[in-house]
């Protein structure tokens, strides 16, 4: 025993034991995610539900089957209800009905013992609408201006809408919204003229009739606007809901209408990928609850490569100057025990100190200096992607010095001594041959700050990131790029749909797709890094040897 103790046996085996335990919690955790996520966009089955409930009133419960539970029958006892007190838990059903302008709330609780049938018919049909969420129900009537038609007109018509709200949103968000921020343009040229004390009779002429006929162009768009409006609203569906009230709903507040009890297997699996693909590429609705994350992932995306594109250069020539320069002196024992303990401090500290430093001070520097005529309308002297970056890369900056050091360290000083034996200068050197060499390192660093910046949402939610941003950071407007802007993100988006969403249920699956979406983006980012590390470093093996 004593000498399989000094073979180091057990420490292999405990290390081997240790690794295995990791890999299989990471592999729950992803399964775990994996399956309550995908299971949000796979279409369930709709129930009808006949019931009768304490009173002896029967009434019918339409929607889908969301969780189930078993709960002690003692709990029960004050509903007066019919029950076999010999059976310790009783089955309830929590049903996502819908229908919020007949009811309440999306999901109720129902009682197995209470259903006295439960069917699954084929002309049940589910609408996912813009406002109010889904409608279970049947369909009574469709109106197609003024006149009811026959069901084969349905796919017709939500096809004529999604073109008429495509062509409506084209007209919204890329030519009114450009006209309207030319006029605004126009509006800060003109101030910026009256600050300086240069605006001459011609020039306030000029901008008089630059702003008329931008207007004129928008009245043009707006009339067309709403003749596509007016298009769309004549088209009426009437629906019966399951208490048999008879509701009409406006094909324009309809985005699909499906018979998920009519779908096949192969009609549900394209479904499937089809919501998956909604959910990816549409804005968000319903206060985060409904609709896709597109701008949440171009918001995360572009702030990740901003902080990238920072603090990749900080951090080697920080790095390049601690190994390569800075004598062995207090000076560089300062800095390496200040890197050491700026990788320590928690990250809402980085937040605190983005928006005083970043936001407040050098913001409202720049505003004064160049943005005089918005004020006191702030331009970068309020939180956006900008100084989120810039925060993110500071944050993530001790990283990557320290692995591109470790690097560094790692070649030999022969190859330094040879290279300037044979005539290359210190700075020839560097750039040739020891950092080629190092890059394999350098990208290390910048996969860990990738992955960190990805997930951090504290900091953020001081210097940039909202719950709703009507306008992505990237458009048609010049400069193209607003740094300027606030932006949403996938990790502040699952912490306002998990714990500030009004209808905790109803978001509960979606916050395991967002955060699905959230780990696949930051393995994507990781394996580009990776992929370009392994390229390097095949690249400079013989360099290297």
């Amino acid at each position: 025993m004593n000498n399989w103790f000094k073979s180091g046996s057990p420490w292999v085996w405990l290390s081997a034991g240790g690794v295995s335990i990791s890999l299989i919690s990471v592999i729950g955790l992803l399964w775990l995610i994996a399956s309550r996520g995908l299971s949000y966009f796979w279409p369930a089955d709709i129930y009808q539900f006949e019931m009768t409930d304490e009173q002896g009133i029967n009434t019918t419960v339409i929607g889908e089957i969301y969780d189930r539970e078993n709960i002690p029958t003692s709990q029960l006892v004050h509903l007066n209800l019919d029950l076999d007190t010999s059976v310790e838990s009783i089955e309830r059903l929590l049903i996502k009905t819908g229908n919020r302008e007949l009811v309440s709330l999306d999901f109720r609780w129902i009682l197995v013992p209470q259903i006295s049938q439960q069917s699954l018919p084929e002309d049940l049909v589910l609408i996912e609408r813009r406002t109010n969420g889904n409608f279970y129900g049947y369909i009574e009537n469709i109106i197609l201006d003024g006149r009811t038609v026959g069901l084969e007109k349905m796919p017709e018509l939500v096809e004529r809408v999604s073109e008429f709200q495509a062509e409506m949103e084209e007209l919204q968000k890329v030519d009114i919204g450009a006209i309207n921020y030319q006029i605004e343009r126009t509006r800060l040229k003109e101030r910026k003229h009256k600050l300086d004390e240069t605006l001459t009779p011609e020039l306030q002429l000029e901008f008089k009739n630059t702003v008329a006929s931008l207007r004129a162009d928008y009245e043009v768009l707006e009339h067309a606007l709403m003749g596509l409006r007016e298009k769309i609203s004549r088209d009426q569906i009437v629906m019966r809901a399951m208490d048999g009230q008879k509701v009409t709903i406006n094909f324009e507040n309809i985005l699909k209408i499906n018979f998920n009890n009519q779908l096949t297997l192969f009609g549900k699996i394209k479904l499937f990928f089809s919501q998956i693909g909604s959910f990816i590429s549409d804005d968000p609705r319903e206060a985060n609850t409904e609709g896709g994350v597109f701008p949440a992932i171009f918001g995360t995306v572009l702030m990740v490569l901003l902080m990238t594109v920072i603090v990749s250069p900080l951090g080697v020539v920080a790095a390049i100057y601690l190994h390569e320069y800075a004598g062995n002196n207090a000076l560089t024992k300062l800095l390496r025990i200040a890197v050491i303990n700026l990788a320590g401090v928690p990250s809402i500290v980085y937040g605190v100190f983005g928006l005083g430093f970043f936001v407040y001070m050098v913001g409202g520097s720049l505003d004064q200096l160049f943005y005089a005529e918005t004020l006191p309308s702030p331009t970068f002297g309020t939180p956006g992607v900008m100084w989120s970056a810039i925060t993110l890369a500071i944050l993530t900056l001790p990283v990557v010095i320290v692995s591109t050091e470790e690097g560094l360290s790692r070649i030999p000083s022969a190859m330094r001594h040879g290279s300037l034996a044979l005539g290359a200068t210190k700075a020839e050197t560097l750039w040739r041959i020891i950092l080629p060499i190092a890059s394999p390192a350098i990208m290390t660093g910048i996969i860990l700050a990738i992955a960190r910046a990805a997930g951090e949402v504290a900091p953020l939610m001081l210097v940039g990131v909202v719950k709703m941003a009507p306008n992505l950071p990237l458009d048609g407007n010049f400069p193209f790029l607003h740094l300027d802007r606030k932006f949403m993100h996938l990790g502040f988006h699952i912490y306002d749909v998990g714990f500030q969403s009004p209808n905790v249920e109803a978001a509960r699956p979606l916050v395991y797709a967002t955060a699905l979406l959230l780990v696949s983006i930051i393995v994507a980012l990781n394996m580009t890094a990776v992929s370009i590390r392994n390229r390097l470093r095949e690249k400079y093996r013989m360099l290297e040897h």
